[in-house]
């Protein structure tokens, strides 16, 4: 069970960049998918996360600009950026709570699923 996450790059302030989290391997049940970004210098943070039905939660500093979506027949999860501020700096990482079969005798494991980050550059 992976998960893939992609979409950073550079981009100026104002502007805009579209994430992509993708899930694959054997999974059984993918339920709340989130994106979270550590900027240099601090913790880690919830950006948005979405459940499996939709539903959908935003940090304070991103509403209205950010829109997190998934698509759950593709087992992907978006995040839309619009209007970055250089504040907006970080890797941004995925996650998912999920169900998936691990290894090659079948063991089911349940829990949280980290991707490997992309990098988020936003230039003044």
């Amino acid at each position: 069970v992976q998960l893939q996450a992609s979409g950073g790059g550079l981009v100026q302030a104002g502007g805009s960049l579209r994430l992509s989290c993708a899930a694959s391997g054997r999974i059984i049940s993918l339920n709340t998918m989130g994106w979270y970004r550590q900027g240099p210098g601090k913790q880690r943070e919830l950006v948005a996360d979405i459940t499996s039905g939709g539903t959908t939660n935003y940090a304070d500093s991103v509403k209205g600009r950010f829109t997190i979506s998934r698509d759950n027949a593709k087992q992907t999860m978006y995040l839309q950026m619009n209007s970055l501020k250089p504040e907006d700096t970080a890797v941004y990482y995925c996650n998912a709570d999920l169900v998936g079969i691990v290894d090659a005798v079948d063991t089911v494991q349940a829990g949280i699923f980290w991707g490997q980050g992309t990098l988020v550059t936003v230039s003044s």
